[in-house]
């Protein structure tokens, strides 16, 4: 069960075209702020080394946001979608509604541009040259995406049922997930900074676990890009199942997690 989408095929469309999935998280923003897992504080030292002035791109519901706030950061979210921008607003975090591509900075620059999980829902090319007109010289593009790795059993079980479920939806679901599977989207990523201004591209790793109980568990999976589309009835198969598999290991499990950061300086 990936959380970084990849395409069926060649014909497939690529992810930042996927705008009906991009924009659906906020079906359920309150459920996807609580079941949504943070990020290591190793990268939120890093990130911030380019300074304190942070543009979050895809803030969401500001769970990245709240982390550089609470370390000492003063941080604008540009969040597509009103439903998310609005919790992330009452938590604190100043938003402004627009995909990125289409934002106005109204010459505004930064020390620091994040995205955490988002920026594969922007145009690489668009988004890169947009990067590096709001930074400031020196300053600091870091995007980061979780990849999760639950035990294969619980991977399968998911993967079996969404395939079931949604036969035709045009990003790949794993049954088993990969380790490397942050690549292609941080080669396409490297490869639109190129001619930007924008250099030194580093990657850069995080590896965690977290236990979750059968219900944590349910609660994060209809938070994930595919379950945001799927029909009720269709979601409560693929959480029966997922369910089932974790009942077999006593009702908990623990998820290796690896953290990919990606950054570049100006």
């Amino acid at each position: 069960m990936p959380t970084l989408p990849e395409r069926q095929a060649e014909s497939a469309p690529e992810p930042h075209e996927l705008r009906k999935t991009a924009e659906s998280f906020g079906i359920d923003a309150g459920r996807y702020d609580r079941a949504r897992p943070g990020y290591p504080e190793a990268l939120i030292a890093e990130v911030i080394k380019g300074g304190k002035e942070v543009l979050d791109v895809g803030t969401g519901t500001g769970i990245v946001a709240r982390q550089l706030k609470d370390n000492g950061c003063q941080v604008l979210g540009v969040e597509p979608d009103e439903r998310m921008a609005e919790f992330a607003r009452t938590t604190g975090i100043d938003v402004e509604v627009a995909t990125f591509e289409e934002w106005d900075p109204k010459n505004r620059t930064f020390d620091v541009l994040t995205a955490g999980q988002a920026w594969h829902w922007v145009d690489p090319q668009r988004g890169a040259e947009k990067a590096a007109e709001v930074l400031k010289p020196q300053g600091i593009f870091a995007v980061f995406w979780h990849l999760f790795l639950p035990p294969d059993d619980i991977a399968e079980a998911f993967g079996e049922a969404f395939r079931k479920v949604a036969p035709n939806f045009p990003i790949k679901v794993d049954r088993t997930p990969r380790s490397d599977a942050y690549k292609p989207i941080i080669d396409k990523t490297e490869e639109a900074l190129r001619n930007t201004g924008l250099h030194s591209p580093q990657r850069h790793f995080y590896t965690w676990q977290h236990d979750y109980t059968r219900d944590e568990y349910l609660d994060l999976l209809p938070t994930q890009g595919g379950l945001t589309r799927v029909p009720q009835p269709q979601q409560d198969e693929v959480l029966t199942a997922v369910g089932a598999a974790i009942d077999a290991r006593g009702g908990q499990f623990t998820c290796d997690y690896t953290t990919v950061l990606f950054t570049a300086a100006k």
